[in-house]
């Protein structure tokens, strides 16, 4: 599942790094990445710190991909804590591709409505700040 950019893989360091420049292409830049995401912030810096280099990365990202509206509060801190919560499960997979293949239900992106009703994730509160779930906790 590693990312890549012309011919050759993209390591995590790099991905990291691109990433937190803007400098991935913002239509490539699929679920997948976003997972990849949350799970290299969550192993190497902790659940909170990754939610808020997350806060602070993805909307820049989309501001610089032209897209602010794109970002969302509470579905960037849902799917954290869901990367998260995982993480915890199972804590001996050193690479994202053998952690995914323990947790593919993470590569759902629908996942989230097992969790929120849509009426509450589309709302603009939800848009700007955290919302709790409404039908099942995330962790």
């Amino acid at each position: 599942m590693e990312l890549s950019l012309g011919t050759a893989p993209m390591s995590d360091d790099a991905f990291l790094l691109a990433f937190e420049a803007c400098q991935l292409d913002p239509g490539k830049f699929h679920h997948a990445d976003h997972i990849r995401l949350a799970w290299l912030y969550v192993q190497r810096n902790g659940a909170r710190a990754a939610e808020a280099c997350l806060l602070e990365g993805i909307p820049k990202f989309a501001q610089r991909a032209g897209a602010p509206r794109k970002f969302h509060h509470t579905i960037t801190i849902a799917w954290t804590r869901l990367v998260t919560a995982a993480c915890r499960e199972s804590t001996s997979c050193d690479s994202f591709d053998d952690w995914i293949k323990v947790h593919p239900e993470l590569l759902n992106k629908h996942l989230l409505s097992g969790h929120y009703s849509a009426g509450k994730l589309e709302s603009l509160e939800a848009r700007c700040g955290w919302l709790d779930p409404d039908l099942k906790p995330l962790d």
